[in-house]
């Protein structure tokens, strides 16, 4: 039975109201790692992060994973970004690895991404050094249908992406569900469990799952390293309840970011906000026909209407003056500033960056996350600006919960 301490944490967590009982809480939770660490039996598993400076390793008992703490997204192969040349962007992926970003983030319906990583990880083999086969990772999603989650169709999807991907084993899959009221996800996941003992699965995550349903899988005993999340510093609901979720028992953080840097043609998406985070839109008015840049994908278009739903334009502009007063004292890029920020915030073990494979590179522009040291007041500043704007735990309901409406 859960301590007092404990009930008392998930119904802050689940319901809101009230302030942590933080003494307490502090001791149920160093009480319950100790527990967790020594029974396997417990009902939340002990998970941990090592983090340096640019890899991170993510935890869940014998499980493990170590990350590059930037990813490559490559969302963008699944269309509405360009035309994919599958030569053109496999020897992108093959340079980004050769300066360290060697992990890559997919999904089985991001169009051919599943199959140009098991062509560029045969070129890895082949062509690179052994040390850089070591570092490369790929993870990717399943996101299935809502139908009755079998052992066999399990299987049989995870075996499509293995043999897509030319690997034994994925190195993380991160599940995700549509509907919460279908209860079969939990199915899922302990299908995914069994493959994982068989060896075909490294590491088992989330993607856009909410506090509610991520503390009931725990409570499942389905080790889970992470949850993938929509964050930046316009959606900061994931250091709500989530992340105290995520402080509770070691669950980690990836966070949408895609940010794609092409000074001509800044397309990025999650961390900042589809390319909105960008000098390309500082002192900009998009409400006015041709007077802007046009919001002229289905990631600017969305993350306009967040916007919208945080604080408006004017807001916004407010925001990018900041994060460009802070990149011009740093000599870096808006988009740096605010991937750093985010990944600098509590629970974060990676960010994603989307890559736009074989059209537009941003390597340096990237790595330079990676140098980069906000101070207290860069922190403060960007803090300030932020929470000017609404809370959109409140207006849109937490992460994941934008995909569900």
């Amino acid at each position: 039975m859960a301590s007092p301490a404990a009930a008392s944490l998930q119904q802050h967590l689940l319901f809101g109201g009230g302030d942590l009982p933080t003494a307490s809480w502090k001791r149920a939770v160093s009480s319950r790692r100790r527990r967790c660490c020594l029974r396997r039996e417990a009902a939340i598993s002990c998970v941990q992060t090592e983090e340096k400076t640019r890899r991170t390793t993510v935890k869940n008992g014998a499980d493990s994973l170590d990350i590059c703490r930037v990813l490559n997204g490559m969302w963008q192969t699944s269309g509405g970004w360009g035309q994919i040349d599958r030569d053109d962007s496999v020897e992108a992926m093959l340079r980004y690895a050769d300066a360290g970003l060697s992990t890559f983030d997919m999904a089985d319906h991001y169009g051919p991404a599943e199959d140009l990583y098991g062509i560029f990880i045969n070129r890895v083999r082949r062509e690179r050094p052994p040390e850089l086969l070591a570092e490369v990772r790929g993870l990717t999603k399943w996101v299935p249908p809502p139908v009755k989650m079998t052992s066999s169709y399990v299987r049989q999807n995870i075996d499509i992406s293995r043999k897509r991907m030319d690997v034994a084993s994925l190195d993380m899959l991160q599940f995700h569900w549509w509907d919460y009221s279908n209860s079969g996800y939990l199915d899922a996941l302990k299908h995914l469990t069994d493959l994982k003992g068989e060896g075909k699965i490294k590491t088992l995550a989330l993607t856009n799952f909410d506090t509610e349903r991520l503390q009931i899988i725990l409570e499942n005993e389905i080790p889970i390293v992470s949850n993938q999340v929509q964050h930046s510093i316009v959606d900061m609901r994931p250091q709500q309840r989530m992340a105290e979720l995520c402080q509770f028992t070691g669950v980690k953080l990836i966070t949408s970011v895609f940010f794609l840097c092409d000074c001509l043609s800044d397309q990025r998406y999650g961390t900042v906000m589809g390319g909105l985070l960008s000098e390309k839109f500082l002192d900009t008015n998009v409400s006015i026909p041709f007077a802007g840049p046009p919001l002229n994908t289905p990631s600017l278009q969305k993350y306009k209407r967040m916007v919208d739903a945080w604080g408006g334009w004017k807001l916004f502009q407010v925001l990018l003056r900041t994060l460009k007063k802070v990149a011009s004292k740093h000599g870096v890029s808006i988009p740096t500033v605010a991937v750093k920020y985010i990944l600098d915030q509590t629970s974060v073990a990676g960010s994603m960056v989307g890559v736009r494979l074989g059209l537009a590179e941003h390597i340096q522009d990237t790595n330079a996350v990676f140098s980069l040291v906000l101070d207290e007041e860069d922190v403060s500043s960007i803090a300030e600006v932020s929470r000017k704007g609404r809370n959109l735990l409140d207006v849109i309901g937490d992460c994941g919960d934008e995909y569900r409406a």
